[in-house]
């Protein structure tokens, strides 16, 4: 991993942290080393601006607790869902 995509990966992370800092009033417990790897495949995936666009809409789904491991895992079905909604 290169110094900027290790800085992207890890800027994602911060965000998740952030938003769900804001969303729960509490900070989630992450291991940023780890997950900076699992970021780099959604990234690699989608690519930088559309991962940290999935990853904001994540925390507009109406779910009872957000996860980063539950966002990795299911990525790729909200990136076919935001495509659909923004036909619409």
């Amino acid at each position: 991993m290169t110094k900027d995509e290790a800085k992207e990966a890890y800027g994602l992370v911060s965000l998740f942290c952030a938003i769900y800092k804001q969303k729960y009033k509490k900070a989630p417990v992450v291991n940023k080393y780890r997950e900076k790897w699992a970021m780099k495949d959604v990234i690699d995936s989608v690519g930088y601006d559309r991962a940290k666009t999935l990853l904001e809409y994540y925390f507009k789904l109406n779910k009872p607790d957000h996860t980063l491991t539950w966002f990795f895992y299911n990525f790729d079905k909200i990136d076919v869902t935001l495509v659909e909604l923004e036909k619409d």
